[in-house]
C-alpha cells in the first residue's frame, strides 16, 4: 500500500465501489468495506487471503480490464477492473446486478417473440416513413425464403408479390397514412425461390408525430397458406356439385346476379332430363350416378368458356348464357337437347337413349335473378307439360297458367283439410248376369267454389305436387271407413293409385296397418294402378303388388294394353287382374282389329289366371262382341253412371241386381273422369 496514500485509502474505504490491493500471486495486501461486502468476509480479516479463491472468475493479471464473475450469493454480478500498480495490482469491482437482469430479460424477451414469430409463422417489419426505408425481422426474412440480415428493400418485395394483390396493398397503405388508422391486407407472394407461393395476412399501425405527420409504419405478416387453402376448399366444396364437378346452384344464382348487377343481359337456360328417375328405379343409383356425370361431361362440352353450366340438384341443370340473343339461346338450347339424345349410354344398361325438356328465359338490367330462374322454370314446365324433349321459350302466358295450376292446389289443399273432397262409386257389373260385383271408386272435387274442376283438371296438377300422396291415402283410408260401414261380403271397392304414390316407400304399411286396425276383409279391397305408372315404376310396382297381394288385396293393372310393349313386364307384376283400356272396346262391335287385339288380351289374362275388366262400354252392341269374346266384366255408362259413395252404401244400391235392359245411356264414357 505504499503507493495509496492515505488519503486515497479514506476515500476509497468510504466508496460504494469495491477496491482492493493484492500483490502479483493474488494475496490481498487491502481490502476496503464495500469489497469484504462484495466477498461476504470482514474487511479486517480479508487481508492474506486469496481473492481469486473468495471469488472465482476474478481475472488474475492485467487484461481487456473488464470481466464479469458471480458474487458469492450466486444473485449478484460484479463488474472487476484489474490496474497493475508497479508489482502489486488494484482491483475494482462495481455491482452491475440491476444491468445484468434487465440485459437477461430483455434477451429473454427477444429470444421468445423469436420463437414466437417462428412457431406461429409470423414476423414483423417497420417502415421509417421519412428515411423510406423499410426493415425486416430475421423471422420474417426467412419466412420469406431469405438468410437473416439480408438486404431486402420495398422494390425487391413488390416484385414477389401478386401481381392482382399488389394495388391492394398499395391503396391499403396509402389510406392508413392519410387516416393514421390501423389496417390489415392479404396477398400472395413468390418466395426467393421465386417458385413456391405462399399466402400471408398482415396486421399494422401508422405512428405519426406531434403534427400528425406519419413517421413509421408498423406491421406483422403471418403465414395463413394453410388456412388459406383449407378456406378455398371449402369455398369449394359448397360451390361446387360433389356428382359431377360443375357448380352447384349457390354458384350458378351468383353468377347470374353477377351479371345482372353489372347491367349485363343475356339468357338463362333450365333443363330436366326426363324420366331419369326411371335410370335409378330400374337400374340402381350407382348407374344413375355414372349417367348423370356422362350427360353433364356431355353438356358442358358443348359450351364456350363464357357460358357457364351448373347443377340445380336432382336431374336439373342451369345455363348461364352472357350476352346472348334469343335466336342465339335457343340454338344453344337446341344443340344442348340433341347432344344429350344422341349419347350413347353404352355399359350402362339403360334405355337407348334420355331426353331433356328445356325452358328459356332473357334477362337484362333490372331483372332480378329470383325473377329471371322463376320464368325459365315456367317454361320448363310448359316444355314437360306439352310432351318433353323440346325447348320452350318464357311466355307471360306461362305465368298465367302457373297461377291457375296454384289455385288449383290451393283449392284440393283446403278441400283436404275442410271436407271438399267426396267420392264416387262406378259399378263393375257382370256382362252374363247383370249382377253389380263391385265399384270403382272415383274422386270428385266438390268444395263450393267456381269454376268446377274435374278429375282431369285438379288430378295432373296434384300428381305434379307431393300432395297427391295425401290425397290418395284420404281416398284409401275413406274407401276402408265405408267398408267398415257397410260389412256386407258383396261390397268391393276398387281404388286407384297415383303413379306418384309408388314413391311412397311407406304406403303399403299404411294400407295394411288401416285394413288390421279396421278389421276388413283385404279381399274386399282391390287397387288400381296404371300399366304406365307401374312400367314407370316397375321395382316399385312390384314390391307394392308382392305386400298388398300376399296380405289378400286384389291388384288390378288399369288402361292395359294402352302399351304393347310392356307386355313382358307382366310376368314380374304379382297382379290379380287387369281392365282392359277403353280404346280397344269403344269399337268392338264394328271394328275387327279391336277385336282381334281384345282376343290376344283375352288370351293371355287367361293363361296368367287373371280377372278382366272391359272399360267404356257405352252400347249394348258393345256388351254383346265382349261376351263373345269371352269378356265376362265390364264398366261405362251403359251398365251404370258413377253415383255418391253414400248411394251406394244404401242398402237398396248394395242389393240391386243392377238389370242390363234399365241401364241404356248414350253418353260419352266417364269412368276415367
Amino acid at each position: 500500500m505504499t503507493r495509496v496514500t492515505s488519503y486515497c485509502r479514506t476515500a476509497m474505504d468510504r466508496a460504494d465501489v469495491g477496491f482492493g490491493v493484492t500483490d502479483a500471486l493474488g494475496t490481498l495486501r487491502w481490502v476496503n468495506r464495500a469489497l469484504g461486502d462484495f466477498l461476504g468476509v470482514p474487511a479486517d480479516s480479508a487481508a492474506g487471503r486469496s481473492l481469486p479463491a473468495l471469488l472465482p472468475g476474478v481475472p488474475e493479471r492485467p487484461g481487456s480490464g473488464f470481466a464479469l464473475a458471480a458474487a458469492a450469493d450466486s444473485h449478484r454480478w460484479l463488474e472487476i477492473t484489474c490496474t497493475p500498480l508497479g508489482e502489486e495490482l488494484l482491483y475494482q469491482l462495481v455491482d452491475v446486478t440491476a444491468w445484468r437482469d434487465r440485459e437477461l430479460a430483455v434477451t429473454q424477451e427477444a429470444d421468445a417473440l423469436r420463437r414466437a414469430q417462428v412457431l406461429g409463422r409470423m414476423g414483423t417489419w417497420e417502415w421509417h416513413i421519412t428515411e423510406d426505408r423499410v426493415t425486416w425481422s430475421d423471422t420474417l426474412l426467412e419466412m420469406f425464403g431469405f438468410a437473416p440480415g439480408t438486404e431486402f428493400d420495398f422494390e425487391r418485395y413488390s416484385q414477389l408479390v401478386h401481381a392482382e394483390d399488389l394495388p391492394v396493398i398499395e391503396r391499403t397503405l396509402e389510406e392508413a397514412m392519410r387516416t393514421g388508422s390501423v389496417f390489415t391486407y392479404t396477398h400472395r407472394m413468390l418466395l426467393a425461390d421465386r417458385r413456391t407461393e405462399r399466402v400471408f395476412e398482415c396486421f399494422g399501425e401508422v405512428v405519426v408525430d406531434e403534427h400528425g405527420t406519419p413517421v413509421r409504419a408498423l406491421g406483422t405478416a403471418h403465414d395463413v397458406t394453410q388456412a388459406s387453402r383449407v378456406r378455398d376448399e371449402l369455398v369449394r366444396m359448397a360451390e361446387q356439385d360433389p356428382l359431377t364437378g360443375l357448380p352447384n346452384r349457390r354458384a350458378l344464382t351468383r353468377e347470374l346476379e353477377r351479371e345482372l348487377a353489372t347491367g349485363g343481359s343475356g339468357a338463362l337456360l333450365v333443363l330436366d332430363l326426363d324420366n331419369f328417375k326411371d335410370v335409378n328405379d330400374l337400374r340402381g343409383h350407382g348407374v344413375g350416378d355414372r349417367v348423370m356425370r356422362m350427360l353433364a361431361s356431355a353438356l358442358e362440352g358443348r359450351l364456350s368458356e363464357r357460358q357457364v353450366i351448373g347443377r340445380l340438384g336432382g336431374d336439373e341443370f342451369a345455363v348461364v348464357l352472357p350476352g346472348c340473343s334469343m335466336a342465339d339461346a335457343s340454338a344453344v338450347a337446341d344443340g344442348l337437347r340433341d347432344a344429350v339424345a344422341a349419347l350413347p349410354l353404352v355399359g350402362c344398361g339403360t334405355p337407348a337413349h334420355i331426353t331433356v325438356s328445356t325452358g328459356l328465359a332473357a334477362f337484362g338490367p333490372g331483372d332480378s335473378w329470383e325473377l329471371v330462374l322463376a320464368n325459365a322454370d315456367l317454361a320448363l314446365y310448359a316444355s314437360k307439360a306439352a310432351g318433353r324433349n323440346r325447348v320452350t321459350v318464357y311466355e307471360p302466358g306461362h305465368y298465367a297458367d302457373t297461377v291457375k295450376r296454384v289455385s288449383v292446389l290451393d283449392r284440393l289443399r283446403g278441400a283436404l283439410a275442410d271436407g271438399g273432397l267426396a267420392l264416387h262409386g262406378m259399378p263393375m257389373v257382370s256382362l252374363v248376369d247383370g249382377r253389380v260385383l263391385g265399384h270403382e271408386l272415383l274422386l270428385r272435387l266438390e268444395d263450393g267454389q267456381e269454376p268446377y274442376l274435374g278429375p282431369a283438371d285438379f288430378l295432373p296438377v296434384a300428381e305434379r305436387s307431393n300432395l297427391i300422396f295425401d290425397i290418395d291415402r284420404w281416398v284409401l283410408s275413406r274407401a276402408i271407413d265405408a267398408l267398415v260401414a257397410q260389412p256386407s261380403p258383396e261390397l268391393r271397392f276398387n281404388v286407384n293409385i297415383s303413379g306418384r304414390t309408388l314413391e311412397d316407400s311407406d304406403f303399403g304399411d299404411f294400407v295394411l296397418d288401416r285394413l288390421g286396425s279396421a278389421g276388413v276383409a283385404p279381399g274386399r279391397l282391390g287397387l288400381e294402378i296404371t300399366e304406365t305408372a307401374a312400367v314407370t315404376n316397375l321395382d316399385a310396382a312390384r314390391t307394392l303388388a308382392r305386400q298388398l297381394r300376399g296380405f289378400g288385396c286384389r291388384i288390378t293393372l288399369d288402361d292395359f294394353g294402352s302399351g304393347f310393349g310392356s307386355f313382358v313386364h307382366l310376368k314380374h307384376l304379382p297382379i290379380t287382374g287387369i281392365k282392359i283400356d277403353g280404346e280397344f272396346v269403344k269399337n268392338i262391335d264394328g271394328n275387327p282389329a279391336d277385336a282381334v287385339l281384345v282376343a290376344g288380351i283375352m288370351e293371355i289374362a287367361r293363361g296368367l289366371g287373371l280377372s278382366a275388366v272391359a272399360e267404356w262400354v257405352e252400347r249394348p252392341a258393345q256388351v254383346d262382341a265382349l261376351r263373345r269374346l269371352g269378356v265376362k266384366v265390364g264398366q261405362g255408362f251403359h251398365l251404370g253412371r258413377p253415383v255418391p259413395l253414400e248411394q251406394v252404401l244404401s242398402a237398396q244400391l248394395v242389393g240391386a241386381d243392377g238389370a242390363l235392359s234399365s241401364q241404356v245411356v248414350g253418353a260419352e264414357d266417364g269412368a276415367r273422369s
